[in-house]
């Protein structure tokens, strides 16, 4: 085979190939179609098409919510988390270790303070991307940090909910949390101090039946799934075809559940309208 090598050359590469972001076009859930990663930036992340509200870190949203620099995050106490040794495929501390090196924080929950159009307020967000924001100690220590820092300073607080509900490697620890975050927030009714929930994409198990569904006004994202357990489960417990839409936000406010459906570019207004209708007091302004 000499003779054929002294005809055909080997090809000398020129170009490289470049790397392609893996964020420049993204899938809608919603109708498929294909959607520009700049436009996405500009619209909130939902879909122009068809309302579709795609994920939305909670990066993002403290930008898309807050009056620029305002947010000041309140660090929560690092805490000994596998108090029950526990493992699955993997060992509960290696999914921690994991999750925490993927997201660059110690658990699922973000507690600060900040302003929306001027009133300020405590938030406390829940991060889906952390163990599908599951439910446990250290989410509940955040809850109840955050009811207390708003007592203190006589503001509202906003949670913004995301999860799959009860983190099952904490065990009892973690269905403990709905009774915690029940009487703390109950401190702030007492007072008087508003407490506001912002459901999103999904917010299901026990998030829902405590700390999630007991707020003096209940929002939700367009087309949010927000149940106890999924509508999968449910149908197949009872043996009976669901209503169209079922557990979504649509039908909760329909059923008098949640008190409105914002979609994602409102939601600032409508927050700052809420506590300008409360006659809430602004933030001094020199």
């Amino acid at each position: 085979m000499s003779w054929l090598k002294n005809i055909i050359r080997p090809k000398i590469a020129t170009k490289t190939k470049r790397d392609m972001p893996s964020n420049i076009w993204e899938k809608c859930p919603g109708c498929g179609d294909m959607l520009y990663g700049k436009d996405l930036e500009i619209s909130a992340r939902v879909c122009n098409g068809c309302g579709h509200h795609l994920k939305f870190s909670v990066e993002q949203r403290l930008e898309h919510l807050l009056d620029e620099g305002t947010w000041s995050e309140v660090e929560q106490p690092h805490l000994k988390a596998d108090h029950l040794k526990f493992k699955d495929r993997k060992s509960y501390s290696d999914r921690l270790r994991v999750a925490r090196r993927d997201r660059g924080r110690r658990d699922g929950i973000v507690v600060g303070n900040g302003k929306i159009e001027g009133y300020p307020l405590t938030l406390c967000l829940m991060d889906f991307d952390f163990m599908a924001g599951s439910m446990g100690t250290a989410t509940g220590n955040g809850i109840i940090n955050a009811a207390e820092i708003a007592y203190e300073k006589k503001q509202p607080l906003l949670l913004v909910a995301a999860s799959g509900g009860a983190r099952m490697q904490e065990g009892i620890l973690s269905l403990m949390q709905m009774a915690r975050t029940s009487a703390a927030l109950l401190k702030l009714k007492e007072a008087g101090i508003p407490y506001f929930v912002m459901l999103t994409n999904p917010t299901t198990g026990g998030v829902t039946a405590s700390f999630a569904m007991q707020a003096d006004f209940t929002l939700a994202e367009p087309r949010a799934l927000i149940g106890f357990a999924g509508p999968r489960v449910i149908q197949q417990t009872i043996g009976a075809t669901l209503p169209e839409g079922f557990q979504t936000a649509e039908y909760l406010l329909e059923n008098g559940m949640i008190d409105a459906v914002v979609p994602r570019q409102q939601q600032r207004q409508y927050l700052g309208n809420l506590m300008n209708t409360l006659s809430l007091p602004k933030a001094f302004k020199a």
